[in-house]
């Protein structure tokens, strides 16, 4: 096992659930009057602030520094969405933003699910964020329909 590897993996990791954290905090923002879509945000927020929680654990367990912030890309994608909201419906730019974030934190993921030099922990929690994120890519799915 690489240590270093894992560590940088997992950090990485991170920063896009962090991200994903976020987003689904901008989502509840404009869900108001929807209160089944904000409990379902507020829901999947919590899921992945616990995901969050885990990978820190993990790579403390490791020897690592955890990350505590998002990413640069990350801000940039929300902002960019806050701005195209200005325009357009808040609830489908939303929604689209969302779709567009579960799908970039599954395929990130997918990017060290077959890394020969993952720890086998590390993979199974990295199994378990990508199964979020599916499961995130299927609800905004349903709801962009």
């Amino acid at each position: 096992m690489n240590t270093e590897k894992n560590i940088k993996a997992l950090n990485d990791v991170t920063r896009t659930l962090i991200d994903s954290c976020k987003g689904y905090g901008m989502c509840q923002e404009v869900a108001n009057d929807n209160q089944y879509l904000k409990a379902e945000f507020q829901r999947r927020q919590a899921e992945r602030q616990n995901l969050v929680h885990e990978f820190q654990a993990k790579i403390a367990s490791y020897g690592g520094e955890f990350e505590e912030k998002g990413s640069i890309p990350g801000a940039l994608h929300r902002g960019y969405t806050k701005f195209v909201s200005v325009f357009k419906d808040d609830k489908k730019t939303a929604i689209d933003a969302l779709d567009t974030g579960e799908e970039y934190l599954a395929e990130h993921i997918e990017t060290y699910l077959n890394d020969t030099e993952m720890a086998t922990d590390a993979i199974n929690l990295l199994r378990k964020a990508h199964a979020s994120a599916i499961s995130g890519e299927r609800f905004a799915d349903r709801l962009d329909d």
